[in-house]
């Protein structure tokens, strides 16, 4: 294992790491170095700030997706007014006319504590977004938890048709999961995953196996002409992907990071492609951003400019 693997294999753990995520809230100094680095890949603490970000990118052409921060709520009533922000999010972006959909997990809604539970949040704000317009993406969250939110989303199936869900190309299982959820309605959402996840559940990142699993799902899915993300920010990728793809067909989309495109966004959106942006807002950013440089180490160099600058 190199240096950089052992480096990203480290802040994935640190991703994880709750007490240490609790001491940096708890420590003023700690917190404010900490959200100079956040800020970068996190549109801001409030609703009122994602819109905005949201709104500087809609001008650009760009869609959104928008996603408030907070997996692994524990707490039940706590889970219920997470919802409740949620719906708030859906309202405030349909009356302002934003162009997004609206990103969850799962857990933040309560699954993690009863499954019927978070069903009933995850309803509540289907009903929202269906009536706003808003596509609603469910995203996967580590493999322990895959069959969970498999299961939530066929509910939501039964009765809505605007609900998506994420796949990731590292778990070994995925090739079956697809085979399923293309029989189902909703965008399907392709990303290569960045849990922490063993050798025999998952393709190691960077590899060979993986890349190559990322390719057969995304052509899988551009082929068959289901409504599908390819949320990627690898040039080579989509390089190799762009001539399955058909501007103006409606059935697929790019979807990006915010703070992590790279210039590659304009340039994808000027050949005629539909671009997204993730974008997450809340002040549990702890997981979200961790994760983000566990993807490439080398983003630490930046972290350290955004702390001392």
């Amino acid at each position: 294992m190199t240096v950089m693997e052992q480096a990203a294999q480290a802040m994935r753990a640190l991703a994880l790491d709750e007490a240490l995520k609790d001491q940096v809230a708890a420590d003023p100094a700690l917190r404010a170095s900490a959200w100079r680095v956040a800020e970068r890949y996190v549109g801001g603490r409030s609703i009122a700030e994602a819109l905005a970000r949201a709104a500087e990118l809609n001008a650009e052409g760009t869609l959104v997706s928008i996603d408030y921060m907070g997996e692994s709520c524990r707490d039940a009533a706590l889970a219920t007014a997470e919802t409740d922000v949620f719906l708030d999010l859906s309202r405030q972006a349909a009356a302002r006319g934003t162009a997004c959909s609206v990103s969850l997990d799962l857990s933040h809604l309560g699954s993690v504590v009863d499954r019927e539970l978070g069903l009933a949040n995850a309803t509540r704000l289907a009903e929202a977004t269906a009536a706003a317009g808003q596509e609603m993406t469910i995203s996967m969250e580590g493999s322990d938890r895959t069959d969970l939110i498999l299961w939530t989303h066929e509910r939501l199936c039964e009765r809505f048709d605007h609900v998506g869900i994420t796949v990731q190309a590292r778990l070994h299982r995925t090739a079956g999961d697809l085979d399923r959820l293309l029989r189902q309605p909703g965008r399907i959402r392709l990303v290569k995953g960045s849990y922490l996840e063993s050798e025999s559940l998952a393709h190691a990142r960077d590899s060979r196996e993986l890349r190559a699993a990322y390719l057969r799902y995304a052509a899988l899915l551009l082929d068959s002409g289901h409504p599908c993300s390819i949320a990627t920010h690898d040039p080579d990728l989509l390089g190799e992907l762009r001539p399955r793809m058909r501007p103006g067909s409606g059935a697929y989309e790019i979807e990006m990071l915010l703070g992590l495109d790279g210039g590659l966004l304009p340039a994808t959106r000027e050949q005629g492609h539909p671009v997204r942006v993730y974008i997450v807002f809340g002040t549990q950013w702890w997981l979200y951003v961790w994760n983000r440089l566990a993807e490439d180490p080398s983003r630490l160099f930046q972290a350290l400019v955004d702390v001392t600058g």
